[in-house]
């Protein structure tokens, strides 16, 4: 039994495939390289490997600007930038992200923290760390859910767990689904001309789009 943080809070079991599309989509279009659903190995006690749990969303972003398209001028730049909020960016940090995906409440499967479940997911990122840091980002992620540490280049990187679904506040480790929908559907509304001619892999993405071309609008009770 991992005694953590994360392990003295409520969870429940599964993916949910619809609210993780809509996520990856959300942090895809806010700059983040991501993964999905990466399964974690592990051997049992007969020696067999077996898949013990699966990371939702594994997520990276760089420092910097973010253009929705190519600006032609700076104007044109303030129009098409994506802003990171409510991603809680910070200057000249990378940004990493464990993500757990819930339709229901904003909680952590406790396998999450545990060191095989890091240390797999993580080990694909290890290169942007300096050298002997990983098994410190893994450690404090386990205990505080965030860790600074001097990135190989320059600068610093933020990794930390972060579970979205229901919930009624935005801090560094839950973002709540509601605000990525109103934000998403925000864009589409302030940047419609734009959007009109973008494709998305995204099925979650590509039915709100649908949605608005439809007129649809979604809206939420106070």
């Amino acid at each position: 039994m991992v005694n953590t943080w994360v392990d003295r809070l409520n969870w429940q079991n599964g993916p949910m495939d619809v609210a993780t599309d809509l996520v990856e989509a959300f942090l895809r279009s806010n700059g983040y390289l991501t993964l999905s659903e990466l399964p974690i190995q592990a051997l049992n006690k007969r020696d067999d490997w077996e898949t013990v749990t699966d990371v939702d969303i594994l997520a990276l972003r760089f420092p910097g600007r973010v253009f929705m398209a190519d600006p032609r001028d700076e104007e044109q730049a303030a129009y098409l930038e994506v802003m990171g909020v409510p991603l809680f960016l910070e200057e000249d940090t990378i940004d990493v992200i464990v993500g757990e995906v819930k339709q229901g409440e904003a909680r952590f499967n406790p396998a999450i923290a545990e060191h095989q479940t890091l240390h797999t997911a993580l080990h694909r990122l290890a290169w942007i760390y300096g050298e002997g840091d990983l098994d410190q980002v893994v450690g404090d992620l386990g205990e505080k859910g965030v860790c600074y540490t001097p990135a190989r280049g320059g600068g610093t990187v933020r990794t930390r767990l972060v579970a979205f679904g229901q919930a009624d506040e935005v801090t560094m480790n839950i973002i709540p689904i509601a605000v990525i929908l109103e934000r998403s559907v925000g864009r589409f509304e302030s940047h419609e001309e734009l959007l009109r001619s973008a494709g998305s892999s995204s099925a979650a993405a590509s039915m709100l789009k649908l949605m608005h071309k439809n007129g649809f609008r979604i809206s939420r009770d106070s």
